[in-house]
Order: C-alpha cells, then structure tokens, then sequence
C-alpha cells in the first residue's frame, strides 16, 4: 500500500527555517551603518539642545550664545539652566563657525554649524535654522 504524502518533513521545514536564518544575519550585516547613524543622533541631540537654550532665552529675555570649544561646547546667557557642555561621541568637533546666537528674538538669523567626527572621515552633519523654523539636521556624506 502506498501512502500519500501530506506536507512536508521536519527535516525538510528545519532546512528552510536555516537557509531563512542565514539569510537574515547576511542582510543584517549588510545594512550595517558606518558611523552616520550616531553622527546623526549626536546632531539631533545638539538640534533639541539649541532649541531648549532658544526657548529659555525667548522666556527669560536674556541673550543666549551657544559656542564650541575644545572640549565640547558652552551655552552662555542661561542663568538658571544648566545645560550639557559635552557631546556624546569621542571625537566629535565643529567644522567652520561655532557660534550661534539663540534670542531673545522671536526670529533669529539664519545660523548653520555642521559637525563632524574624526572616526568617520567625509561624513558631516548640518544643523540649522532659517531664523524662524526650528533647528534641523541634515547628514550630509
């Protein structure tokens, strides 16, 4: 008597669900990021800084400048507020001007800083404002 075949075999089923595996870790390490996504998240991080600093000088009427330095950067004019002063990936620096002036204006000029890190050599990250917007960034390689 034969008997008819109704699906498929575990072994069968484990051969595919391997070859599926395989698969997935192969695209996982192509699409690995080289650097830009932390370059990006290091300017995002600086975008809501500045945009934080903005709204403190717009409520206290106070001038807030925001300046890079050796080892990290500077908001001054902020009384009250205690803001971070380092970025958050070693090696991290500004490339061109490192100043922006933040208010106490409702509308400020436009003001760019483009930020880049050592360890990714030809990456560059842009944030800037058109002096009504807020600050945006821009990946730029």
């Amino acid at each position: 008597m034969r008997r008819m075949s109704r699906g498929f075999t575990l072994l069968e089923l484990l051969v595919v669900m391997s070859i599926i595996a395989l698969a997935t870790v192969g695209v996982s390490f192509a699409l690995r990021d080289t650097g830009g996504t932390e370059l990006r998240r290091e300017g995002e991080r600086l975008a809501v800084l500045l945009e934080s600093a903005r709204a403190q000088s717009r409520a206290s009427g106070t001038t807030v400048r925001w300046r890079a330095t050796a080892n990290g950067f500077v908001f001054e004019g902020l009384p009250t507020l205690k803001m971070p002063d380092r970025w958050l990936l070693a090696g991290t620096r500004t490339n061109g001007p490192a100043t922006l002036w933040l208010g106490p204006e409702p509308i400020i000029s436009a003001q760019q800083v483009w930020i880049v890190n050592e360890a990714y050599p030809g990456r560059a990250v842009r944030i800037a404002t058109d002096g009504v917007r807020a600050f945006t960034v821009e990946a730029m390689q």
